[in-house]
């Protein structure tokens, strides 16, 4: 049995479907307009952190342009230059390990989208950069074996160099937990720099190793031997912790210096200096309990001891005080101005400040004009360095010693000037023999003298008075060998050995006739006597 369709139910049937198909398309194609728009609408750019950049932007469905970026960090918020590049953001600087940055992207929609989305979308994101850190700064290794730094997050960037020389930097080519090198020596200290990523600049820090053992080893930093500044901190890292290798006493620094240890961490020590520090040119030194084993120390008895030296003062630097506070014939101008703290007294004491000497006088001698060297040390600087140490009731052997730049510096600050003036004194072995006193610019004092016979002769040249005394008893040994002993020989300043200006009974003068001294009558010794303190010039020619 079979069923007919007559040609009228067919064309029915296609009816029904042409009016179903009309009915339901517009519907699916409403349908999808409304989820691009809900995709569209939902959908936002985004910053994120990148494994190799500092960040990346993702843009929204649809796509889009990033219409500006900027980017900040820092406690001052600075502005940090970028390049963009495929959507990740690359610092053209170097930025530090953790610090926190914050990113601004302004990103413009395409046009088809702006109308329904808007023409543009602002994304912030705050992130800090990476950072990573030594899981261990304290090491043991075996003599020639090998020495290993791990990282508590992979490195791309290490740089690393022993105590005191330059950095060795080094840029991995994959990150790594660890990196091994040969240890220099049997103990030491390595400064290490590492970062995740290859555009930062991570800030050093210290690795110290020491050899295998059961007993305490030290290393310090900077090394035993070494030249440091007045103000160097010293640093005692030990093997064991510091309470055990210590207890509750903290190392002695000798010469005995102003400053504070400080405890860094379980094992390190730090001596930080204050005020004048060690003082120029001092020698330093650092004991530690016995048994203790200094990485470049020497022994004191059962003792280890670290020495250091600091570095002398500039000579530029001690005329430059010494013409301001009046000790020489010569001004100083400091193109920087009179300095008025510790701190800027201690920099220029090594650092000299630029300025211009000029002398005091117009009519200084010629000896004593062409004898003079800036930044180089010659008589007329000792003399001046004695007379300095006679006002401050120190030593006067003339040398620079830590105690004499520490009271220099003092002076100075408190513009302590001597009120003597310069006195310059010429002796002069022609026919007749005279004596010429120069002070402040003028001759004061002239007159006859007598200076050394052939058999005990005055020695020529320019010395420094460095006894001045009203009246001695002078003894000694004649030519032909005999003692002598002279009391009472009034108004000497002695500033050769054993040669002296003073007074003397002679029948006469202006020839040769003492035993190396410059005799003169006892009125003109007596007026000469107030212009020749210690320090003072005598020129012998």
């Amino acid at each position: 049995m079979s069923t007919v369709i007559s040609s009228g139910g067919v064309r029915s049937m296609r009816r029904w479907r042409t009016r179903y198909l009309l009915g339901v398309a517009p519907v699916v194609v409403l349908a999808a307009v409304a989820a691009v728009v809900v995709l569209a609408l939902t959908s936002t750019a985004s910053v994120s952190a990148d494994s190799v950049a500092l960040a990346r932007v993702s843009l929204p469905f649809g796509g889009g342009t990033i219409e500006r970026l900027s980017v900040v960090g820092g406690r001052e918020q600075k502005l940090i230059t970028t390049r963009l590049s495929d959507g990740r953001i690359w610092p053209t600087v170097r930025l530090r390990p953790g610090e926190r940055v914050t990113i601004h992207a302004v990103v413009r929609r395409p046009g088809w989208l702006s109308w329904l989305t808007g023409r543009t979308e602002h994304v912030r994101a705050t992130m800090s950069t990476p950072a990573t850190a030594l899981v261990s700064q304290y090491l043991t290794v075996r003599s020639g074996n090998q020495l290993t730094l791990s990282f508590k997050r992979p490195v791309r960037l290490l740089s690393y160099a022993a105590s005191g020389a330059a950095m060795s930097r080094h840029v991995l080519a994959t990150p790594r937990s660890s990196f091994t090198l040969k240890a220099p020596s049997s103990a030491g200290t390595l400064a290490v720099a590492v970062a995740p990523r290859t555009w930062e600049s991570p800030g050093t820090t210290f690795v110290t190793w020491f050899p295998a053992g059961a007993a305490a080893s030290a290393v310090a930093r900077p090394a035993p031997g070494a030249r440091v500044k007045p103000d160097t901190p010293i640093t005692l890292t030990f093997s064991k912790p510091v309470s055990q290798v210590l207890g509750s006493h903290m190392p002695a620094v000798s010469p005995r210096t102003s400053g504070t240890w400080h405890q860094l961490n379980a094992h390190t020590i730090s001596f930080e200096p204050t005020g004048y520090g060690y003082g120029l040119g001092a020698s330093i030194s650092i004991p530690l309990p016995a048994g203790v084993h200094l990485v470049g120390g020497q022994s004191r008895g059962s003792d280890p001891v670290g020495h250091w030296s600091v570095a002398p003062g500039s000579t530029l630097r001690l005329q430059q005080m010494l013409a301001s506070l009046g000790y020489l014939p010569l001004k100083f101008k400091s193109s920087e101005g009179r300095i008025k703290s510790l701190a800027g007294q201690m920099k220029a004491a090594v650092q000299p400040p630029s300025g211009k000497f000029t002398w005091r006088y117009a009519n200084t001698p010629s000896a004593l004009t062409s004898a003079w060297a800036p930044g180089s040390s010659g008589v007329i600087t000792r003399g001046a360095i004695m007379a300095f140490e006679n006002n401050e009731g120190m030593t006067t052997d003339g040398i620079a010693s830590p105690a004499v730049w520490k009271a220099l510096i003092q002076a100075d600050l408190k513009h302590q000037r001597s009120t003597f003036g310069y006195t310059y004194v010429m002796v002069s072995e022609g026919s007749p023999e005279t004596i010429h006193v120069w002070h402040n610019g003028k001759i004061v004092v002239s007159g006859l003298v007598n200076t050394g016979i052939a058999a005990a002769p005055t020695a020529t040249g320019v010395y420094p008075v460095f006894e001045h005394v009203p009246v001695t008893t002078m003894s000694g040994y004649n030519p032909d060998g005999s003692y002598y002993s002279d009391p009472g020989i009034p108004w000497v300043s002695y500033f050769n050995g054993g040669d002296a200006l003073h007074g003397f009974i002679r029948a006469g003068y202006g020839y040769p006739q003492s035993l190396g001294c410059v005799e003169m009558p006892f009125a003109e010794a007596h007026a000469v006597y107030p212009y020749t303190p210690i320090g003072t010039l005598v020129n012998v020619s």
